[in-house]
């Protein structure tokens, strides 16, 4: 493994979380268009990894142009990707999905039904327009036997006035109520995420690094990848949680703006 400072010397691309690390809500980590600056000056190649499957990749390119970070539909690996590569190798095409509108709209582009009323799976995303029916619905598919597949483990979302309820939460949530929990749960850590651009790259692993700000997520998928990994503070993640995460990154820094000087 190559040695990692905040130089990113020897680095050919970098995968970049994108809500703690690059934005937090609508604002932009300061610094962070800058950040993307030097990487394009020093020719190293750059993607967005999020395991936050409530927006659909067009979504995200609208967020991203709005601020002004170039971005195309190809740079962009949601969970949602995962999620869907997951229900094709099962030969599922009917599902009930708690998830949002651009999040079904994913699923249905790839011939997915969302609202089936004989699901194979109850698929769990980050449903920022949940209600009360989508709960009841689901819950009554899970005690039915219906198996639960979920796009990401992530228990918040980070925003500037603290952690939200995300998908994580909402999986507590059923197993609570119906004693449920995932048959399978995609996305990040799971090394298939970040491994098939690295290979479509022609890179070796540890000439890659992922960026995030969740050990249990960002480093733990950068581990299972065998590529390396920074821990930004920025968002969910703390000093105080390396002394007891299983995962400890290669660096550590208070955000993006630090490195690449």
């Amino acid at each position: 493994m190559v040695k990692l400072d905040v130089s990113l010397k020897n680095i050919r691309s970098v995968f970049l979380d994108l809500d703690g690390t690059i934005y937090l809500g609508n604002e932009l980590i300061p610094g962070a268009l800058e950040f993307l600056s030097r990487l394009d000056d020093k020719g190293i190649k750059y993607f967005f990894l999020s395991n936050n499957s409530s927006k659909s990749v067009n979504q995200y390119l609208q967020k991203l142009h709005s601020m002004n970070i170039p971005a195309k539909e190809q740079d962009i690996l949601l969970s949602t990707h995962d999620l869907i590569k997951w229900l094709k190798t099962k030969n599922v095409s009917k599902t009930y999905l708690v998830g949002t509108k651009g999040m079904r709209e994913m699923l249905e582009n790839e011939n997915i039904e969302t609202t089936s009323e004989y699901p194979e799976y109850v698929v769990l995303g980050y449903d920022t327009e949940i209600n009360y029916e989508k709960l009841s619905s689901a819950s009554f598919h899970l005690h039915n036997g219906v198996r639960l597949v979920a796009s990401h483990p992530d228990m918040v979302c980070p925003s500037p006035k603290g952690g939200l309820p995300d998908s994580g939460a909402y999986m507590a949530l059923f197993e609570a109520t119906t004693g449920v929990r995932p048959f399978h749960v995609c996305g990040k850590p799971n090394a298939d995420m970040i491994l098939h651009k690295v290979s479509e790259l022609g890179f070796k692993p540890e000439e890659c690094v992922m960026i995030g700000d969740r050990l249990y997520t960002d480093i733990e998928m950068a581990k299972n990848a065998n590529v390396q990994s920074i821990l930004v503070l920025s968002g969910e993640a703390t000093k105080g949680d390396l002394s007891i995460a299983p995962q400890i990154p290669n660096l550590v820094v208070n955000s993006i703006d630090e490195l690449v000087r």
